[in-house]
Formats: C-alpha cells, sequence, structure tokens
C-alpha cells in the first residue's frame, strides 16, 4: 500500500469519526459546531467528546443551542472537559449562533451568499470568536461539498514535505481527505515524536535524514 493510501486509510475525516455526514445542510452544521470545538486551545479528544455529549442531548442546531441557554452550555462543556474554556465558550456559542440567526439565518445562506472562497472566509471570521484556525478546520472537509478552495494549512504542509508529497497533485474531496490525514498525523505522531510508532515512517524524509 503506498503512503497515500496509508494516510487516507489510518486517518478518516473528523467528521467521519464524529458520524456526521456533511453531505446534508443538518450535518454540516454539526461540523461548523464541531469545528468551534475543535478550533479552541483543548485536547482532539476533549472537543469529540464534548461534540458527542451536544448531540446526544439535541443541542446540534443554531436554534436548540440558543434554547438551552448559557448554565446548560456550560454543563455540557463540563462534563466534556471543558473545564477551563466552560464559560467563554458557552458564551462565545450563544454569540455565533444568534448573530447567525439575526444575519443570514442559516449556515446554508451564509455559503451561498458569499461570493468566493475568500468571501466565505471573512464572514465565517465576522463572528465574535472564530478565527482562521476554526475557519479553516471547519472548510478544510467541505472541498468537494460546497463549490470552495481552502489554503491547505501549514501543518498539513509540513506534514507533506516530510513525506515528499506534492498537495498540488490533489483537489476537491480528495485534498480535503488528505489534508486531514496529515493534520492528524502530525499531532498525534510528529509533534510527539512518535516516529517509531507512525504508520508512514518508511516514507519520512526526516528520519531518513536523521
Amino acid at each position: 500500500m503506498d503512503k497515500i493510501a496509508v494516510l487516507i486509510d489510518t486517518f478518516p475525516f473528523y467528521s467521519e469519526d464524529l458520524k456526521i455526514d456533511v453531505k446534508e445542510p443538518s450535518g454540516r452544521f454539526k461540523w461548523f459546531l464541531a469545528a468551534i470545538l475543535f478550533g479552541a486551545r483543548i485536547s482532539e479528544t476533549i472537543a469529540s467528546n464534548t461534540f458527542r455529549l451536544f448531540d446526544r442531548d439535541g443541542v446540534n442546531t443554531p436554534e436548540k443551542i440558543v434554547a438551552a441557554g448559557w448554565d446548560e452550555l456550560v454543563r455540557i462543556l463540563d462534563e466534556g472537559g471543558y473545564v477551563r474554556y466552560d464559560f467563554s465558550t458557552a458564551t462565545k456559542l450563544l454569540d455565533i449562533m444568534g448573530t447567525l440567526e439575526e444575519h443570514y439565518g442559516s449556515l446554508e445562506n451564509l455559503y451561498h451568499q458569499s461570493s468566493d472562497t475568500k468571501d466565505l472566509e471573512k464572514r465565517l471570521q465576522e463572528f465574535k470568536g472564530i478565527g482562521a484556525v476554526t475557519t479553516q478546520i471547519f472548510l478544510r472537509e467541505l472541498r468537494g461539498v460546497w463549490d470552495i478552495s481552502p489554503k491547505v494549512s501549514s501543518r498539513a504542509q509540513r506534514a507533506a514535505e516530510n513525506l515528499d508529497i506534492n498537495l498540488q497533485e490533489f483537489e476537491g474531496e480528495a485534498l480535503s481527505r488528505l489534508e486531514t490525514a496529515l493534520v492528524k498525523l502530525s499531532l498525534r505522531y510528529c509533534k510527539k515524536s512518535r516516529c517509531e510508532e507512525c504508520p508512514v515512517s518508511d516514507f519520512c524524509t526526516q528520519l531518513a535524514e536523521g
């Protein structure tokens, strides 16, 4: 099996890990919520677990998040492990969802009102609490679903260089899958220096040079 196949087979979309279907509007909103959680300075595990709690409790649409209220959001965030960020994240979620409903009505309307990828990114980052990182996480898995072409993250680019992968050879969903796989590889193996356990260590130029 070649390195691309190993990466994609080993590291699926984050949305797939969370059983989110981004081809459906409801799934795209759920992924938006998950991306906001992943965008905090917190572990993948805590962000994933916390999203699952939101989904379990049915707090997974803009209306339901607003209706839940601050105290209930804090409870879910605490249960998920957002102890240091519970108050600020609850406030951020209420602000984002209120603004989304007021200005656009829905996430789909926000997308359709955007003229191109840069405009979409700009609109997303106009929400208080959504920056470049959260925007990149959210849009990364929507290539091939929405007509967008966000830049590949620097983390994924570095991992691709270490594996001698030319990302310009990929586009659409194939690029999304590869980028997500490279991000996961970087976070779970490269960043932690778990080189001996890495599933693509045989292809790593950094190890070869070392």
